[in-house]
This record gives structure tokens, sequence and C-alpha cells, in this order.
């Protein structure tokens, strides 16, 4: 560790500066451009073998050495998030309306570190393949590499990733062996009614007053058809349904998103979402038309995956800055669908620090903790170092 520790510090004030210029110019998912160009140009500097445009702007450096025959997968997001941000800091985002809120500008930036090092030192036998993912925040960019045969060029005997967390002790790391995080299906019901006068409601079929009706059976979902030991979660986001207040609507549409931790417990619940919505609107003499749009599995971490990266850590830091099981959490991950195609995997979370005036991941007054850098990508240099001996 020490040996790892004392090269980072040299250049640890250069990846510094370089997230928080990722900061300042942050990128939506999928429009990722000038992110997935500087990641490139750094990879392709250390020699590393470099594909571009896999799921759009994905980007994947690969670096053989020796004769050994494992391969190891490192991956990082790379997007911001589409909102405004309020933290103050000199470098926060220069672009209205976009700012790093979850911190995929230190993700990057982490595992960029800790590809210097491994590129110079060479320390490992094998094959090692840096994943920069786009579009996390879409909760598709990892399917979209995988659609375009991320596995099937780039084949992983064992993939990983991290990320920092608020609300943890800051510095330790947490992990834990399956179910982690939330499956995530966004759902859109679209009502349709007899529009009319506001005061001949009997004339009418109100749409309005269906979406509402909806979305109060739903919430029966979880208290009455999911079991007490399954977590679940449905959201009714939003309903939508007109502007004025003397006309009763034809149309509403609400939105959903809808949040596991089990397979079988996520198909119950879309399915009684669909049986409930369509029941309700034909009850008041309505249609309801349910339309997914998109969902991601939920985050399962391989057991002997999870226990290697735990050795790891534990190696590195001692066991004292080490959380060996975690609490599962309702926030998704669409890393879900690289551990579903490859199940010897685990993700897992660095703290950021505990504490009320800690700003929480998507929050506007969010910001990656520069102190983090250096820990995690020695972490990711000592995994890489000792998955592939």
């Amino acid at each position: 560790m020490k040996k790892i520790i004392d090269v980072l510090e040299r250049y640890q004030d250069r990846y510094i500066e370089l997230r928080r210029s990722l900061h300042r110019h942050p990128e939506i998912g999928l429009e990722e451009h000038n992110t997935s160009d500087i990641v490139a140009a750094k990879l392709q500097a250390w020699g590393y073998d470099v594909d571009r445009g896999m799921g759009k702007t994905g980007v994947v450096g690969t670096l053989k050495v020796g004769g050994g025959s494992k391969r190891l997968g490192l991956r990082a997001d790379m997007d911001a998030l589409p909102m405004q941000e309020n933290s103050g800091k000199p470098w926060c985002s220069v672009l209205t309306g976009k700012f790093h809120g979850c911190g995929h500008d230190g993700h990057t930036t982490t595992l960029l570190y800790a590809a210097e090092y491994l590129a110079q030192t060479r320390n490992f036998d094998g094959t090692l393949h840096l994943i920069f993912q786009p579009g996390e925040e879409l909760l598709y960019g990892g399917r979209l590499m995988l659609e375009d045969g991320l596995f099937k060029r780039y084949p992983c005997d064992a993939i990983f990733a991290l990320h920092n967390m608020p609300g943890l002790r800051k510095g330790h790391f947490y992990f834990k062996t399956g179910a982690m995080m939330a499956s995530s299906d966004t759902v859109h019901i679209h009502v349709k009614g007899v529009g009319g006068h506001g005061g001949i409601p009997e004339l009418t079929v109100d749409a309005g007053l269906v979406a509402c009706q909806i979305a109060v059976a739903l919430q029966t979902i979880v208290s009455r058809n999911v079991t007490p030991f399954e977590p679940a979660v449905v959201t009714v986001g939003s309903i939508q349904s007109g502007e004025a207040p003397n006309i009763i609507n034809a149309n509403a549409l609400l939105k959903l998103t809808i949040r596991t931790l089990n397979a079988d417990v996520r198909q119950l619940v879309l399915k009684r979402i669909q049986e409930i919505a369509t029941a309700q609107a034909v009850s008041f003499g309505a249609t309801a038309t349910l339309e997914h749009i998109n969902g991601s599995p939920v985050l399962v971490n391989g057991a002997e995956a999870t226990q290697f990266a735990i050795s790891v850590a534990q190696n590195l830091f001692g066991e004292a800055r080490v959380c060996t099981d975690a609490k599962a959490l309702t926030g998704s991950e669409d890393f879900a669908f690289m551990l579903e195609a490859n199940p010897n995997g685990s993700y897992l979370m660095i703290g950021a620090g505990e504490g009320a005036d800690v700003p929480r991941v998507h929050s506007p007054a969010y910001d990656f903790d520069d102190e983090l850098l250096l820990p995690g990508a020695a972490y990711w240099c000592e995994l890489a170092q000792a998955y592939l001996q």
C-alpha cells in the first residue's frame, strides 16, 4: 500500500485539477464527447489500446501485460445530471442546467488516476479492460454498451465498479453480497376519458379524477401485495391533466418510478400496476394504457467477487475502514446490466462523509470530495494487481 500511495501522491494535485475541470464542463448522458476525448487521449498516451463509440460515447482502454490469461474489467461512469448547481465552488459548472451532481467526474478521474499508475508500473500479468461508460443517469448506458458487444469484444473474468456515497464514513469502504441496489422502472400511464365543461361534469369522464384515483390505489401494492420482508417503492412523481380551472380534461398522464430489490417482486409490482390502473379506469368509464419507458435490473453482487474485493480493501486500509455488510439501497445503478451479463463482479461504495452539512448526491449543493481520489485510485491499483497476479 505504501508504495502505491507514495507514487500516487506525486501527482495528486494534477488529478484534483482534472476532476475540477471535468466538473466545470459537465456533459449529460450520451453527450459525453469532450469527456470521452479526454479519457481516450490519456489512455492512448499511456499505452492502452483504445476503442471508442461503444454505447455512442463510451471508451474502453485495454492494457495487456505478460502472458496471463485472466481478464479484469473496471468501470467508471462519465455523465452529469440535467440540473442546476448551487455549490458555490470556484470550479462549479459553467453550463446552465447541467452539473456533476452525482460524482461521476470523480469516478472517471479516479479510474484515470489508477490507469496511469498501472501503465507505468505494469505490475500485473494478464489483461486489464478499463470501461468508461456513458449515460448511467439514464439507467441504460450500460445496456447500450452491452448491446454493442462489450463483453463479446472485451471478455472479463470479473468486473468491478465503485461509487462515492455521502452519508457514509469518509474514506471507508462498503460492500454487500447479493442485492445491493434496486431495480428501476419508469412507467407512464395514459388515461383517456371524455372532456367537457367544468360546470357540467355529468356529461364527462374526468381523466384527471381517474388519474388521482389510480395514484391512490397504486399505494396499496406495497402494503397489501408485497411481503413486508421485501422492500419495494411505487412513486407517482407526476400527474398531468390540463391547465384551466373550468375544463374537465379528456386526458391525463401519470409518471411512475418503481424500485425493488428482488426480481420476482419487480415482476409482481409491474403486473399489479397494470391490473390496478386498467381496472380503476374502467370503473369510471375511462381507459388506461401503460407505457414502459425504461428499466434496469436489481444490482446483484457476486459472492466470490465481493469477498475478493473486501480482502483487497482490508489488506490496503485495515478492517476498521471496511464494512462487509452494507445496507442495500433503493437507489438504482445501471452497472446492474453488466453484473446481470457477467455475475462474477461487485459494486462497492466509498464513504464521502457523514453529517447534516454534507450534501447528498443529486443535491444542487453536492460536489465530489477530492480527498477520495487518492484512496479510490489506490484501491483500483491494488485490486488490479491482486487479481492479475
